[in-house]
């Protein structure tokens, strides 16, 4: 027998079509996984400047409202 661990009865190891068709799914899977994340990973960062650009638009509005409801007073005094 031989010392190596994927020897068998002294035969040597192979690789049988389905074992390699199961690792080509396998590594598809992955690269599609990643494919993914890095999307994700993109979607959330638009998200988030999208986010920022409406707090922004929320505060500028606000401003406003105020700056209107400011002005009467300081034209009276």
């Amino acid at each position: 027998m031989s010392e190596r661990g994927g020897d068998r009865y002294g035969f040597e190891a192979f690789d049988c079509a389905p074992a390699l068709r199961l690792e080509a799914h396998e590594r598809v899977a992955k690269l599609q996984f990643d494919g993914i994340g890095q999307r994700l990973d993109r979607i959330e960062a638009v998200m988030e400047r999208l986010e920022r650009r409406l707090w922004l638009t929320v505060y500028g509005v606000v401003a406003v409202i105020l700056a209107q409801a400011v002005q009467p007073l300081l034209m009276t005094g």
